[in-house]
């Protein structure tokens, strides 16, 4: 759980610095316009949106993360905004989320 409170307070510095997109929209064009680094979803986002997003992650050559300890209502509170889909739009922010997400995990987990 310490793990999952590093990653939600570096989703709540992203937010205040303006690096995130929020929802499916606004992440389908972040992706567009290269933008998106890293591509995170809640546990609790319907399997649809789950599977739009892969596939949109996929096409544009983006790394997905699904938050399995994390549901819609936990993550909209760390960033401040209801959503379920978020794209990190910087590097750094994306580099500090996947190493954070990574700790305790086989990195060939998905």
């Amino acid at each position: 759980m310490l793990t999952m409170n590093k990653v939600l307070t570096l989703l709540g510095f992203a937010s205040k610095a303006g690096k995130l997109s929020y929802g499916f929209d606004a992440v389908r064009t972040a992706l567009c316009q290269k933008k998106s680094k890293l591509l995170l979803v809640a546990n609790d986002v319907s399997p649809k949106s789950q599977k739009e997003v892969l596939f949109f992650g996929e096409k544009f050559k983006t790394k997905v993360i699904v938050l399995n300890e994390c549901d819609m209502e936990t993550l909209s509170h760390a960033v401040g905004r209801r959503c379920g889909i978020i794209s990190v739009n910087d590097g750094s922010f994306s580099q500090g989320l996947i190493s954070a997400i990574c700790v305790g995990r086989n990195l060939n987990d998905k």
